[in-house]
C-alpha cells in the first residue's frame, strides 16, 4: 500500500529528473521560479538525502525556507541541515558547497517577506501553520 510519503517521494524525484536534465530549469507549477537541489545528510541515519526547492537569491546567498506547505511540524530536511550545515546545493548544471546558517529576527523577517512578494503561495503556508516558519541562509564556502 502507497503512503503519502512514496507519494512525495515520487513528486520530488519527477521534479529532481526534469532539474538535471534541463540545467536546473523546471516547468509546470515551478517554470520561472528559481530551483535548487540541497543535499543533506540525516541527523540520525547518515543517509544522504536530495530536496529540490524553490529559493529567494540574496547577492551570492540562497535563501531556502522550510514551509513544509504550512504543515505543523518543520521538513526533515531542516532538521538534517541544523545538524549537518556544511553541504552542497545544485544550482542549474553546477554543484555548489555550500555552509546552512539559520536567520533569524529582523534578518529572517525581511527575507521571508521578500519571499512572500517572489512567491506568494508562502503567505498561505504562513497563514495555514502557528510555527514560525524557518529561514536558512546558504552561504556559499
Amino acid at each position: 500500500m502507497r503512503t503519502m510519503n512514496d507519494e512525495l517521494n515520487d513528486f520530488n524525484r519527477q521534479i529532481m529528473d526534469e532539474f538535471r536534465a534541463n540545467a536546473g530549469n523546471v516547468g509546470g507549477h515551478f517554470e520561472g521560479r528559481p530551483m535548487t537541489i540541497v543535499h543533506h545528510t540525516g541527523a540520525k541515519s547518515g543517509i544522504v538525502r536530495h530536496a529540490p526547492l524553490v529559493y529567494l537569491p540574496n547577492g551570492d546567498d540562497v535563501v531556502i525556507f522550510a514551509s513544509k506547505g504550512g504543515q505543523p511540524t518543520n521538513p526533515d530536511w531542516y532538521h538534517n541541515l541544523i545538524a549537518n550545515p556544511d553541504t552542497q546545493i545544485e544550482l542549474g548544471a553546477d554543484i555548489v558547497p555550500v555552509h546552512v546558517r539559520e536567520a533569524t529576527g529582523a534578518e529572517r523577517d525581511e527575507l521571508f517577506d521578500r519571499q512572500k512578494i517572489a512567491s506568494p503561495v508562502f503567505a498561505e503556508y504562513e497563514a495555514a501553520t502557528t510555527r514560525v516558519i524557518p529561514v536558512l541562509v546558504l552561504e556559499r564556502r
